[in-house]
């Protein structure tokens, strides 16, 4: 059974997360050394003991992510496991090049790293915003964006599921859309908890700030491919690679087409979450029904994995329409998950949108 490896964004954080992963495995251990030597600070032990307030920042968070999924990644190739191709979820974009081979990763810390301060930077608070539309497919959420849009930004962030997308824009546009939900068709429209409007035009000076610094950075061909964000489109390729996540900035993240495309034209059947949490794995449930998913937060979720060919498993997670795979984060520009009761991690009974069990995600 053919295996994809996919890669959790900004949002799947909690302190404690990557510590049971060092302390059973030598190899996960190095690459946490390797991330504090890069960064010149123990983001390791910011990851594992905290404090959460500098956890959360999104300087800290998206290379803190990266770490610990490359570190679980390092663990499933010293124990043969291995897939037919991969793809991750807006920064987790990153950690799937670095999985195939096509970017380094000491490289890939010290890029991400800057993407989430320029992220954060490129629209004053308060001028942008971001709300996930609920039971309506991709299509009428695009066309109720277009009707709210009027002379101002809004448009589709995240293609998240078949019943989830996320748009991102102006501030009195998003508000709009929220008015205009329910006449749309729409379940349920959510305002979320955000401080930037991301994945939208408005994130262009972020991308301008990113481009040189990816110009200056190499990418080798990727070894399986990878289906990049921006466009769905499959790639060994290090130039194209470079240039989807130059363009992923301020573009829309075709998750459901990404996932659509593994499992029609690769041929899966199995998708491995490699990072901490379990909200993609809930998502591709929704995407292609009857797929076998299992989500390697902790090393005990190691035992769900069958033999030592092209992954794994038997159905570990399955989130209810509700799961928000972007959406929340604070002032101070951090992603964190909403409300996930089942494990009681940092976001359980904080402010902000708590639509389901899901996950926000960037």
């Amino acid at each position: 059974m053919k295996t994809a490896f996919v890669f959790p964004g900004q949002g799947s954080q909690k302190v404690g997360m990557g510590a049971s992963w060092a302390e059973e495995f030598p190899v996960a251990r190095e690459v946490f050394e390797q991330a504090d030597d890069v960064l010149g600070f123990a983001l390791s032990e910011m990851c594992w003991h905290g404090p959460q307030e500098d956890l959360q920042l999104t300087a800290n968070t998206q290379p803190a992510i990266l770490m610990v999924s490359v570190a679980i990644h390092r663990v499933l190739v010293e124990r043969g496991y291995t897939a037919t191709v991969m793809a991750g979820h807006s920064l987790g974009e990153y950690s799937a090049l670095v999985a195939a081979g096509s970017l380094d990763f000491s490289d890939a810390l010290t890029l991400v790293r800057r993407r989430g301060q320029l992220m954060q930077e490129a629209v004053p608070v308060g001028e942008g915003a971001m709300a996930a539309i609920l039971g309506l497919e991709g299509e009428g959420a695009s066309a109720l964006a277009a009707a709210a849009s009027g002379d101002q930004v809004c448009v589709v962030a995240n293609f998240n599921s078949p019943v989830q997308t996320v748009l991102s824009g102006d501030t009195e546009a998003i508000d709009r859309v929220i008015s205009m939900a329910r006449d749309h068709g729409a379940r349920r429209a959510v305002k979320l908890s955000v401080s930037a409007p991301f994945h939208s035009p408005l994130m262009a000076s972020a991308r301008e700030g990113l481009t040189p610094l990816l110009e200056a950075t190499e990418f080798f061909d990727a070894k399986p491919g990878v289906v990049n964000n921006v466009d769905a489109r499959y790639s060994t390729e290090g130039g194209v690679s470079r240039e989807a996540l130059r363009r992923q900035v301020d573009s829309s993240v075709r998750w459901v087409e990404s996932v659509e495309r593994m499992h029609r034209e690769h041929g899966v059947e199995r998708f491995v979450e490699v990072g901490p949490g379990s909200v993609l794995a809930g998502l591709v449930k929704r995407i292609v029904p009857g797929v076998e998913t299992v989500s390697l937060a902790e090393p005990d979720n190691l035992s769900q994995l069958g033999g030592r060919t092209e992954g794994a498993g038997s159905t570990n997670s399955q989130e209810s329409d509700d799961d928000l795979q972007h959406g929340r984060q604070d002032g101070a520009g951090h992603w964190r998950l909403a409300g996930d009761r089942s494990r009681g991690g940092p976001a359980s009974g904080r402010p902000g949108c708590a639509v389901g069990a899901g996950r926000a995600q960037h």
